[in-house]
């Protein structure tokens, strides 16, 4: 999925996130639940973490989006300013700490290295993540939607899939590329409101119903703000996610030769590779749909590796240097637990991915993922991931993948 950044507020130093000592004397961040918002001009995207431990080399940090939980084991205390650093992507909400209150700003740097800083304020305690209020549901958001997020430019066609349990919401938004996670929220009357802040970005949207099949509300990121449509379609859909990218005309299988993380350089026509089902999957460790995608892929390798399967990640990172690249995708391998190769391909971006695979017609999305049979010739390219957050359309994905693995292993 395309990635987001903020483009509005403000641009900082990049020496404006460093500490200049990770544990100086400190009052530690409370235990328990915490509600925070970021502070934009026009609206406030409300987020809800948890702290688990209350020493300096304990403390665990839960980022809460519905059946979400996001972990950072990493928190830097300075006297009464504290840091939480989300390194997978780069960012980190750093501020000053009282008994009951943290705030400060959230910091991000994008793959093009430009810095955004938006202030945010948390409060401690088990708080609502939007407020109170007695009003029933007077309208149903769950299910399928066709949604249109109508920017100053474009308009882009989604699909929504929510769950409402009495006035509490949860799913997500897709787009031809990816979702935007885990989103979590109320509906009070007719009107509804969803955030997610899983590590990368702050989501907003906010909608109220024009009848029991239509809503016009906002998404609101760092970056804009965009008008949206929906309309209830239980048969609501993307195009098809293998037809974007393809072998060009000639071709019937991809090379490459790139360092995994020890150095040492691998190639699909290695001897490990040979007579195997390869899956391929082109990848970032700054990208949160590659995130669900390797979250999956990790687990499923560790049941199916010993049926002549291997998967090997193809790594674009924001700076085209190994040992930096090493670093954050040893991180990214290390909290998935990944078993198979992660190889560093390339910097992050779309032209990087395409070169690397000149066999292909381009590469449309990260993350994007080759099948190839035992003879090495490439039988399906799926771009994007639709993860756990859009509920049936990841279990439709599920399927469809075991049925594609099923078909190529039984292949002689």
């Amino acid at each position: 999925m395309r990635n987001i950044y903020a483009a509005v507020l403000v641009t900082v130093t990049f020496c404006a996130v460093l500490l200049t000592s990770c544990h100086s004397g400190f009052v530690p961040l409370k235990e328990g639940l915490w509600r925070g918002t970021f502070q934009l001009p026009e609206h406030e995207i409300p987020f809800i973490f948890e702290v688990r431990g209350e020493s300096a080399d304990s403390t665990t940090v839960l980022l809460i989006n519905g059946e979400d939980r996001f972990k950072t084991n990493k928190v830097c205390y300075n006297n009464d300013s504290v840091s939480i650093p989300i390194d997978l992507y780069d960012v980190v909400l750093k501020g000053k700490l009282t008994k009951n209150t943290f705030e400060g700003d959230f910091i991000k740097t994008a793959v093009n290295r430009e810095m955004t800083k938006v202030p945010f304020k948390a409060e401690h305690g088990n708080l609502p993540r939007f407020p109170a209020n007695n009003d029933p549901p007077s309208a149903s958001l769950d299910g399928t939607w066709d949604i249109n997020i109508i920017a100053s430019v474009n308009t882009e066609k989604t699909v929504g899939n929510f769950i409402q349990k009495g006035s509490v919401l949860t799913g997500s938004i897709l787009e031809e590329t990816g979702d935007y996670r885990f989103f979590e929220g109320v509906i009070h009357g007719k009107i509804f409101s969803l955030s997610a802040f899983g590590g990368s970005t702050p989501y907003l949207v906010k909608g109220e119903f024009m009848s029991d099949t239509t809503f016009s509300g906002e998404f609101v990121t760092l970056r804009q703000t965009s008008k949206i449509k929906g309309k209830r379609n239980p048969k609501a859909s993307l195009p098809y996610p293998y037809s974007a990218s393809h072998l060009k005309e000639g071709f019937t299988t991809v090379g490459f030769t790139f360092p995994n993380l020890q150095g040492k350089q691998v190639s699909l026509s290695d001897a490990n590779y040979k007579g195997k089902v390869v899956i391929i999957t082109i990848l970032g460790s700054w990208c949160p749909n590659c995130l669900d995608e390797n979250t999956f892929l990790s687990s499923w390798y560790k049941c199916n590796r010993q049926r002549g399967i291997e998967i090997v990640g193809l790594g674009f990172e924001r700076k085209d240097d190994f040992e930096s690249a090493r670093k954050s995708l040893a991180n990214f391998k290390t909290r998935l637990g990944i078993d198979y190769e992660i190889l560093f391909a390339g910097k992050s971006s779309i032209e990087s991915a395409s070169k690397a695979l000149p066999a292909l017609n381009g590469i449309a999305a990260f993350p994007t993922t080759l099948f190839i049979d035992r003879k090495g010739n490439v039988r399906k390219v799926h771009t994007g991931f639709s993860g756990p957050a859009t509920g049936k359309f990841y279990d439709e994905f599920k399927k469809e993948f075991n049925r594609l693995i099923d078909q190529l292993v039984s292949e002689k």
